[in-house]
């Protein structure tokens, strides 16, 4: 699958009860009338909606199963529309094999009581208290659902003029479209690890069971080879595009934004061969020259890469390559990050780090400078220097375990302006609403790797919910 066909297939039902559609008229009217409502939202959240309607035997809840098996929906979304037997809704989910939503939504906030009331006729009335009786089956399909062992989650509100609730079923849809990314991303892993840099190493097969995706295992010496076919007129227009992107210094020489810009059009075609949604690198270089060159020449190929959805992470940090793309398929951005300093005085947290930076999520355009040292590694080159936008910010760590699962890790603050180190790298001030010793305290205890992924916006409870539809633990220290 293309990394660009992410669409989510989404699953609707809505239940009832057969006996009641003769005995009541108009109620299955009714009743269908609330399912498209909920599909139209649905659909609004940009993704297909499978809508089998109204299921309302045991029999029709078996092809409903099956049918939704055969449209490989990613989510199903249970709509209680009125009262229900369970055995009409368990053969739905046991054959679905997806994660479930139960919507416990009433048609409006309350039942007109006077007007229900003046109702003279009893079959009228009951008829009308099953259209508000949503709410009724819901313990019994919970109580099903616990003892076979489905998990389930529920959002209890109304159909209409709800905002909170029918936020809870964006963000549900944000995160499933995350989890299907996932499961279809391609992961580029180039070069080996950081020697000594023991916490950022990481078992692959851990990353299939919790993630899915395919992990490549490329050569650094392929992207060599790309590089000697690259025309010089591909060279002057990536420089050009640079310059656009960029804010290049003046003390940045031509010769190494064309080593850049060579460097970044091969990385364009690797990318294109392998089909790539995110890459890992890092690769020493030395005793080969052609190799040392690419090396040292990455980093602005590899910002670009970050910018248009194609996060990388340097050093080899494949666990933040996944928290990365993680963060950028919420929309959130998702740059490479971790702990310079503390500043005690202001109450903040310098994190940055050397290497790629997500260029679409600076605050002001991102500096381009050279580097004299490639920063403690081989070589030389060109650097990027930013700031993530000031405003609110979400911090993810991929973490591994003890027992060897993986559970995200996230922590709220906000980026704010002040003095940064002017020395290439992207770097921040973040402001953590416990302080920052407290922070570095609890996000310290929970085991991350010293490497995090940061994006815009407050999305903890997306990332809440992408945790339980991947059944991964999910830690928030602020």
């Amino acid at each position: 699958m293309k990394k660009n066909d992410i669409t989510l297939r989404t699953g609707l039902f809505g239940i009832g009860l057969e006996a009641y559609w003769e005995q009541f008229a108009g109620l299955k009217t009714r009743l269908e009338n609330y399912i498209s409502i909920v599909a139209s939202n649905l659909e609004s959240y940009e993704c297909d909606v499978v809508n089998l309607g109204l299921i309302d035997t045991p029999e029709k809840a078996f092809e409903a199963g099956s049918l939704f098996r055969k449209e490989d929906v990613d989510i199903i979304f249970l709509y209680v529309t009125t009262y229900a037997l369970s055995s009409t809704v368990l053969p739905v989910v046991q054959r679905a094999k997806v994660p479930v939503i139960i919507l416990n939504l009433s048609p409006e906030a309350a039942i007109d009581y006077a007007a229900f009331n003046k109702m003279e006729d009893r079959i009228k009335m009951t008829g009308e208290w099953l259209a508000y009786c949503s709410a009724c089956p819901v313990p019994e399909i919970a109580n099903v659902f616990h003892r076979v062992g489905i998990k389930f989650h529920q959002i209890t509100g109304m159909l209409h003029d709800d905002e909170a609730c029918w936020n809870e079923v964006r963000e549900w849809v944000a995160a499933a479209k995350v989890a299907h990314i996932m499961y279809y991303n391609r992961l580029g892993c180039m070069g080996h690890y950081y020697s000594g840099m023991l916490d950022i190493y990481t078992d692959l097969a851990k990353l299939y069971a919790h993630f899915g995706g395919h992990i490549e295992l490329i050569e650094v010496d392929e992207l060599v080879s790309l590089r000697e076919n690259i025309s010089k007129k591909e060279i002057r227009g990536r420089v050009k595009l640079f310059y656009n992107e960029f804010d290049v210094q003046q003390d940045c020489a031509e010769e190494e934004l064309e080593r850049a810009a060579k460097t970044s059009v091969a990385l364009d075609r690797l990318v294109e061969k392998y089909d790539l949604g995110s890459m890992a690198y890092y690769y020493k270089g030395t005793g080969n020259k052609a190799n040392e060159d690419a090396i040292s020449s990455i980093i602005l190929g590899n910002s670009l890469l970050t910018a248009k959805g194609i996060p990388v992470a340097g050093e080899y940090e494949i666990k933040n390559a996944q928290a990365m793309k993680i963060m950028d398929s919420f929309g959130a951005g998702g740059s490479f990050t971790e702990y310079y300093a503390m500043d005690f005085k202001d109450d903040i947290v310098l994190m940055g780090h050397d290497g790629p930076g997500h260029i679409a999520i600076a605050e002001g355009k991102t500096k381009v400078r050279p580097l004299h040292v490639y920063h403690g590694k081989v070589g030389n080159g060109l650097s990027v220097e930013m700031s993530v936008k000031h405003g609110p910010v979400t911090l993810l760590s991929v973490v591994e375990k003890v027992d060897g699962r993986l559970m995200l890790l996230t922590a709220e603050a906000e980026s704010v302006p002040g003095p940064i180190l002017e020395i290439g790298n992207t770097n921040s001030r973040y402001k953590f609403s416990i302080g920052a010793r407290k922070f570095v305290n609890d996000w310290n205890s929970n085991g991350p790797a010293h490497h995090c992924a940061v994006g815009i916006g407050h999305i903890s409870s997306k990332i809440q919910k992408l945790g339980d539809l991947l059944n991964m633990e999910v830690v928030k220290v602020c």
